[in-house]
This record gives structure tokens, C-alpha cells and sequence, in this order.
């Protein structure tokens, strides 16, 4: 059994995006801030609706896959496709821009706390041109797991294995077999889990403190924490409890090329997608 250790602290940056949305971005704030295949997260987390209340009005993707998972809060969700989601608190949507996608995110509250993440996952070279698709995950819809002791785990994507027992996520199947665990801890509570040798993995606390590894080492509140490699990973609450999202998925070990909301693997493709979506193309 080889634990994981928390190998690097990547605190948040405060910024905006969309048509001025305040946010927290961990991961994504430079090219070297990443974790193959994980580009990008971002936490947005305020009860100011000056903060949020302009939204992501239409805007496109290429190339990789989004997931916005709320917390607390009321999205609506509109593409090109005259799709139409409505994500409420507990909800995930699982969005693959392929080819490419127009979409927009728009709050539909005018008050109180909108709180949640949004991750984007690299896609591999021979998906990126596939048809754009999405998905709507229910709260109703994501497994729960009481933990020994208290504290529980909500199974997004891959399969959670507490006291020998197995419960999967609703996201299964893609090529780069992400987990996404949401997890609750009480004050001291210790959670360990497996994970797949290779993988890349990190977490990100968004409520109360945690140590990680053996000998364990300190997350700051809202950092995302890099893992090192290895078949399990050992988390510790602080006096106060803590929350966090754990992420790990198989790396793509592909160049990554990127403008905006556009990644592909090279800058000739790069290219390409800004003709295309100049020209309307993007989408056909």
C-alpha cells in the first residue's frame, strides 16, 4: 500500500469570467497550474448577487468536457441545440463540448447564496471532434454513503468502496475514468480510500480544514492540493470539521494547446476553431 501525499498547495486566485462573475480559480490560473487531464477549476461561492447576478451569457467550447456541480443555488443552462437544463442545488450537469458547443449559464435567482464548482476535463486527440452532448444529474440522482462514525460522501462520477462495500456514481464509462467524490468529514474524522495507481488526483477544500498523507501535511482552506502517486489517500478533518471534493483521472499525456474556451493539441487547431466559430462553423 503506497498513501499519497499532498505534493503541492495551489492557493485560489480571485477572478471573473463570464460577463463579471466573481470567482476562485485553483487549477487553471496559469498553464503550469494544472494536473493532466484536469484543466481547470473554479469555485464561485457568494450571497452578494451583485457577485454573480450577470451570469455566462452565450459563449463556446471546444475540445473538452465541463462539470458544474452546484451547491446551493439556481442555474439555467441553454445551448445551441435548444437544449434546456435547470440545475438546483445537489444538481450536476456533465457537459462534453466536442467539436463544439454555444451555451450559456444563467443564475435564476435574484437573491441569496449561489455556491458552487465548475471543472473542465481535457478530452483525448480522437474525441475532441465528436458531437457536443450533455447531461443533467439530479440531486436525487447522486449516491450518498453515510460513513462509520459520521460524515458521508456524495458519488458523482466513478465508484466509492467504504467497509467492502461498492456504490457508483451516475458518471461511468469515460476514457479518462474520472472520480469525483464530494466529501463531509466531522471534526477529526479520518477518510481513506483506494486510488488507481497513474491516476492523477487532488482536492480541494471548500469548508473547515484537513490534513493529508502520512505524515500528514496541512490543506488551507479553498486550495486545491496536488496528490503524489500512489494506491490510496488518507484525509483528515481539523477541529471544525471539513468538506472537500476529491478528483482523479487517468492523464491524457497529450501537448495541450489553449485560447479561452477552446483546447485542442495544437496551435494549428487552435486556429481552426476560432475561424470556425468566427465563420459559424464551430458547431455544424
Amino acid at each position: 500500500m503506497a498513501m499519497r501525499k499532498l505534493q503541492q498547495v495551489i492557493p485560489v486566485m480571485p477572478t471573473s469570467d463570464g460577463a463579471g462573475v466573481k470567482l476562485r480559480r485553483s487549477l487553471g490560473q496559469s498553464q503550469q497550474a494544472r494536473l493532466d487531464p484536469f484543466l481547470m477549476l473554479d469555485e464561485f461561492s457568494s450571497e452578494n448577487a451583485d457577485d454573480y447576478l450577470a451570469g455566462f451569457p452565450d459563449h463556446p467550447h471546444r475540445g473538452f468536457e465541463t462539470v458544474t456541480y452546484m451547491l446551493d443555488g439556481h442555474m439555467l443552462h441553454e445551448d445551441h441545440l435548444g437544449n434546456r437544463g435547470d440545475l438546483k442545488s445537489g444538481d450536476v450537469q456533465w457537459m462534453t463540448a466536442g467539436r463544439g458547443i454555444i451555451h450559456s449559464e444563467m443564475p435564476q435567482q435574484l437573491q441569496g447564496r449561489m455556491r458552487g464548482f465548475q471543472l473542465w476535463i481535457n478530452l483525448p486527440a480522437a474525441e475532441k471532434s465528436k458531437p457536443a452532448a450533455y447531461r443533467d444529474i439530479l440531486a436525487e440522482q447522486i449516491p450518498t454513503v453515510a460513513l462509520s462514525g459520521g460524515g458521508r460522501v456524495k458519488v458523482i462520477a466513478g465508484t466509492l468502496v467504504v467497509e467492502g462495500a461498492a456504490k457508483s456514481g451516475p458518471i461511468q464509462g469515460l476514457s479518462t475514468e474520472p472520480l469525483y467524490f464530494d466529501v463531509e468529514l466531522r471534526p477529526q474524522q479520518t477518510f481513506v480510500h483506494g486510488l488507481p495507481v497513474g491516476h492523477n488526483a487532488f482536492l480541494y477544500t471548500c469548508e473547515g480544514t484537513a490534513s493529508v498523507g502520512e505524515p500528514a501535511r496541512a490543506l488551507p482552506p479553498r486550495s486545491a492540493g496536488l496528490l503524489s502517486d500512489g494506491d490510496q489517500v488518507m484525509v483528515t478533518a481539523g477541529d471544525e470539521g471539513a468538506r472537500f471534493i476529491l478528483l482523479a483521472a487517468k492523464p491524457l499525456h497529450q501537448p495541450v494547446a489553449q485560447y479561452g474556451p477552446f483546447v485542442m493539441n495544437t496551435r494549428e487547431e487552435i486556429e481552426q476553431a476560432i475561424q470556425d466559430y468566427q465563420t459559424g462553423r464551430l458547431t455544424a
